[in-house]
């Protein structure tokens, strides 16, 4: 996922699979083409990203930990973040098959973990002092079925030195990008550990388009090995920003056996402005396909905003209010002296504040339907 370079410009890179696809969509459906569109705004780097708007977040969130790593210093260990109770955030690697436009980690510093990083964190994962409240890991970057040997290696340190952690999920767009990365070397990862750990994997599929027979051939597999695939999909103006296009989308998800999780809005970072459509244009579309009949209840995802203190699903009374800078308040039932149990190095962001009862309150930058 991440690409920043020196100039603070998020470099294109796409896939030979995806260029292929793109060629063969472009040739016999047209440029201007629905299906064409959403991998081209998705991929294709674009002028309107280095347009200095509102959207000036480096990072969707702060949330790095710092951990005492295996030669007993003390240092901030690259890829390893927490907000949340039951989970610790872990990136083996921060490097991509292809980089998607809209990406949280554009903007952060390319790295991929040593085995004695990777060590350390399965350890602080086994932690007495929170071995009774994590009890999985989401493995994200980047990607790491870039980087299988890197996985294997800590998914074993963790049965190893973490046996709380139940739960492992692993966040990819390889089978997207690059379905023949897809192999052995990742499978035998499964078919050796299931026993001892559930494993759910994590995909990001945002248009119906990307779901060629390769990809789906792929995702079949992995469930083939009894795994549980879920997609957290983004709304991205121009791709997905239409009722037909998302019912479209979440029954194809459903036909092939993947669960919806998550509808993101658009996060409010730099070079993302020409994608964010306004918060209000998300709820009117999730009450349009999700309450209208059109899509089965087995398919209907939460549809949430991506906030400086975490994900915030929105529900009656989440939204407060909005300001003059378009700024959006917005209610969490994230407790402050929770969070700074649950990661010490958190700080807590300018935006965001703690109400009468102690919980956390933030403003969010909104879109535009322009």
């Amino acid at each position: 996922m991440a690409g920043l370079t020196n100039k603070g410009d998020f470099s294109e890179k796409i896939s030979p699979f995806l260029r292929n696809k793109m060629e063969i969509l472009k040739k016999e459906q047209g440029e201007s083409s629905e299906a064409y569109q959403a991998l081209f705004l998705q991929y294709v780097k674009q002028e309107v990203e280095l347009d200095q708007k509102a959207e000036s977040n480096r990072r969707h969130w702060e949330a790095d930990m710092k951990l005492e790593i295996a030669d007993n210093t003390t240092n901030i260990i690259h890829g390893v973040e927490r907000l949340y109770r039951q989970s610790v955030v872990i990136e083996p690697t921060m490097i991509c098959a292809a980089h998607c436009r809209y990406c949280l980690r554009a903007n952060y510093d390319i790295f991929t973990l040593t085995e004695t990083e990777i060590k350390s964190i399965a350890i602080y994962c086994g932690n007495k002092s929170l071995s009774h409240e994590v009890s999985e890991v989401l493995i994200t970057g980047g990607d790491p079925f870039i980087v299988p040997q890197k996985l294997r290696f800590l998914v074993e340190s963790l049965i190893e030195f973490a046996p709380n952690i139940k739960r492992v999920r692993i966040g990819t767009r390889v089978p997207l990008h690059d379905p023949d990365r897809l192999d052995n070397n990742i499978f035998e990862i499964f078919k050796r550990h299931r026993s001892r750990i559930t494993f759910e994997v994590a995909t990001q599929i945002n248009h119906a388009t990307e779901l060629f027979p390769e990809v789906i051939d792929k995702f079949q597999m992995i469930r083939d090995l009894g795994i549980t695939v879920y997609s957290q999909n983004v709304l991205l103006k121009g791709v997905n920003d239409n009722v037909n296009a998302l019912v479209d989308l979440y029954s194809k998800l459903r036909d092939i056996g993947i669960e919806a999780h998550y509808l993101f809005h658009s996060v409010p970072m730099r070079g993302m402005h020409h994608f964010r459509t306004t918060v209000k244009k998300g709820l009117d579309l999730s009450r349009q396909f999700i309450n209208s009949g059109m899509i089965s209840g087995r398919v209907k995802p939460m549809y949430a905003l991506m906030t400086d203190i975490g994900k915030i699903t929105l529900y009656e009374g989440t939204i407060l209010g909005k300001n003059n800078n378009n700024q959006i308040l917005v209610q969490s039932t994230y407790r402050y002296e929770d969070r700074m149990k649950w990661n010490p190095d958190w700080k807590i962001p300018e935006t965001a504040s703690i109400d009468e009862n102690g919980l956390l309150r933030v403003l969010y930058l909104d879109g535009n339907d322009e």
